[in-house]
Formats: C-alpha cells, structure tokens, sequence
C-alpha cells in the first residue's frame, strides 16, 4: 500500500474517536496490553513521562519534550489528535514518523487487526511504542488521549505522571462532577511513581491526594511551588516571564514562543516536572531550559497555540475546545488591540456547545462552520443556537469558506479569530 491508501485502510477498518465519538472507546486495556505483548512489549525499553489532564496537557508535553531535546536526550513524543498529517503524533528528536515506517507497522499488524480489533487510538499507541523501541529513545513524553484509567497510553509505568488541570469535558464518558473526571485523570498514578499536578483546584484536590497516597506515590502541586509573572507579549512572537521560586530560591527569567497566557499556568506544571526528574538524575541545566523553551515550535513542530497566521488583518488559531479553554482563550483576546472582531466557529456535537457559547462576546461579528469529520455539530444548527444567545452571525458548511469571508469583511485593523474545536483549526493551519 501506499502511505494514503494505509491511512485510508486505517481510518476506514478502524473505530476513531475524533470521527465518531465514544462508539470508538474501549471499556478496559486488553485490546492495547494484548497489541503489544505480540510486538514484544516495547514501551518496558525506554523511559517515559505520562501527561494527562483536560487543558494544558499538549503544551506541556510538547514544552517537556523540548527541554529534553535541548539537554541532550533522544526524546520520543506522543501526542493526539493530529492536525495535518497523522505522523504528527509519533516524533523523536521533533522528526515524524517516517511514511514507510506506518506503511510497514500496518501491513505487519493486519493479522492483528482482524484478530483483536483494536479502535484506532489503541494501534497507533502501539505503532508509537515500536518507533520508539526501535529508535532507541532515551525518553519518550506520552501524552494520554482521554481521560486516563482506561486510555490507551496507561500501560506504562513512567518515571513521572504529570496532570495538568481537571475542568470539564467529555462529560459523557468521563462523569458529570469535577471528582468523577478528576478520579479518571488520576487514573494515570502509578505505585510509587511522583505525580506532579498542575493546579491545586478545591474541588479535587482530595481525589489526588488520596490516589497518591493509596499508591505511596510523592505529589507535588506544581502552582504552590511557583509564582509566574507575565512581563510582556512582543509582536506576538514571545511571551517574556518571571518566574518566582515559593521556596525564595533565584528567580528565574524565560523567553517563550509560545505566546498564549495559558503558558503562564503550564510553565509552573513544567519547571516542577522538571524539578522532579533532576531528583531523579536526569541533567538539565537552566540555560538548556531557557534556550528549549524559547523554540519549543521549531524543536517540536507545535501548532494551533495562539498561533498568529498573519497580520493585517491580524488572524489568530487556538485550539481551545471546552469551557475552560474558550476562558483562556478569551482572556487573550481581550489582551490583544484591534478595531473589530471577527470570529470563525466550528465545533463538535459531543461538546458542551451552550456553556462555550454563554461565554463568546456579543459584539463580534460570527462565522460559522463545521469541520470536515462526522461528529461535527451542522453550522446551520451551531448558527441557531448561537443566535438564541445573542450572537450574530451567518453560517458556511466550510472552514475555508468562513474563513474567507471574514477575511473579506475584516479591515487591516481588525481581528479575526479561528477556534471552537482542535478539527476548525487543522484545516487551517499552514
């Protein structure tokens, strides 16, 4: 097969999340534990980071990745959904997979495939478990999928287990309660194994330290041990900080290009990751922190973080899909000067659609769309719904096709914003 015609193959033979929701969900991990006893358990040959968490958990994989490239490790990076180009998900050193290397995992598991049935989400955690076996990864950052008791990527046994934040989304798999989520985000903590937690939230806070002390596992709050201050946002390039050490150490000072202000809670899950695995003796030094994370793009290859695709009229993307996501979002919206807004929405059924739109400003003008994948709520409906709240707009059955139209309406001063769903972003972004 050729590489399209194995993607073809893959996303036609296998259940994907992203196209048809929870019907692609397995209850347990015997399909992946028994994918990967077959290709010799690969992920027990290299050491790896587990990250999971609702928002910040992409960021902070691909910000980790990057600080390890930079002191020196062959570093293997897992991450989901894809924008472009499926190979995105399975990267060391930042390179992609290569095409002949999925073509020939594919082919070799066919018989696999027709035995176990496994969704797609679960052959491609194996395909990236083998890549990096084979490649001879020092360390691999593995970015959980959904949720964490039961996602795929909960095979291993890591060096360290991160979660970002808990906040609401895929309520229908996950629970309806900030508890129900949070105990299967910590899901992901292992017997002994630290756990660093991004924020320390009132609402589960208890959830994670009871999971942490049921495994004897050391846990740290990675927003009781830093104060970050933001200085300045330059030409929407770099996002300078401060970041001040509770315990009155140095302060230290990061350029990062990453320019979203979410970045200012995710560099505190990130220094205190760090933190963790210098314990554990890895060697990183500050300056090789400083230098990773002002280039985590170029190291990585991250999109769709409050990514500036041009100027004039200024266009942004960002990838923040739930309630909480749309918040932060927003905060940089508000922190950006422009005459008029313009803003391109496309979203998912399966998303809490009326709390996000609750929270859009009424003064902008709306263009709404719908991405090019089953589980894509119709812009018609997405239109009514919004109008029911106030919003204005009118509706495409393309990304494309709103997008140019905003462009036509917007003057060189304006501001035209890209979002509602990681899937309105991937047809956009170079």
């Amino acid at each position: 097969m050729s590489y399209q015609q194995t993607l073809d193959y893959l996303y036609s033979r296998l259940p994907m999340f992203s196209r048809v929701g929870s019907s692609a969900l397995k209850k347990d991990l015997t399909n992946t534990i028994e994918l990967c006893k077959r290709i010799g358990n690969p992920q027990n040959t290299f050491k790896t980071i587990h990250v999971g968490g609702t928002n910040g958990k992409g960021s902070v994989s691909h910000m980790l990745a990057a600080i390890l490239q930079q002191a020196g490790y062959k570093t293997g990076l897992y991450t989901s959904p894809h924008l472009k180009d499926f190979r995105e998900r399975i990267r060391v050193n930042g390179e992609m997979i290569p095409e002949e290397r999925v073509i020939a995992f594919t082919e070799e598991q066919k018989k696999n495939i027709e035995e176990i049935e496994p969704s797609f989400f679960e052959l491609t955690v194996a395909m990236a478990f083998q890549h990096f076996a084979r490649e001879k990864v020092d360390i691999a950052i593995i970015e959980v999928g959904l949720g964490g008791r039961l996602d795929s990527t909960n095979i291993i046994t890591p060096l360290l287990s991160v979660i970002t934040n808990i906040s609401y989304d895929h309520v229908s798999i996950l629970g309806n309660t900030l508890p129900l989520i949070a105990t299967e985000k910590a899901g992901i903590i292992k017997p002994g194994v630290p756990v660093v937690i991004g924020e320390k939230q009132d609402a589960v806070s208890e959830v994670f330290l009871g999971k942490a002390s049921e495994n004897n596992s050391p846990i740290v709050f990675a927003s009781e041990e830093w104060n970050v201050l933001s200085n300045a946002v330059h030409d929407s390039e770099a996002l300078n900080i401060s970041v001040l050490p509770v315990d009155g150490s140095t302060p230290l000072s990061f350029t990062l290009d990453l320019t979203g202000t979410y970045q200012l809670k995710n560099i505190k899950t990130v220094l205190s990751a760090v933190k963790e695995l210098q314990k554990q003796g890895l060697a990183i030094l500050i300056e090789e922190i400083a230098r990773a994370l002002s280039r985590v793009k170029e190291l990585t290859g991250l999109m769709g973080r409050w990514q500036t695709l041009s100027v004039a009229p200024l266009i942004i993307c960002d990838t923040g899909h739930n309630e909480d996501g749309i918040k932060e979002v927003l905060k940089n919206i508000h922190a950006t000067a422009f005459d008029k807004l313009h803003m391109v929405i496309g979203m998912v059924r399966d998303k809490d659609i009326s709390s996000v739109l609750a929270l859009l400003p009424k003064d902008a003008t709306y263009y709404f769309c719908q991405p090019s994948i089953e589980r894509a709520m119709p812009a018609a409906d997405l239109a009514q719904e919004a109008n029911i709240r106030g919003l204005e707009g009118r509706y495409f059955t393309s990304v494309t096709e709103a997008l140019s139209e905003a462009r036509f309406s917007a003057s060189e001063d304006d501001m035209i914003f890209i979002g509602g769903s990681t899937f309105v972003v991937a047809e956009i972004v170079p």
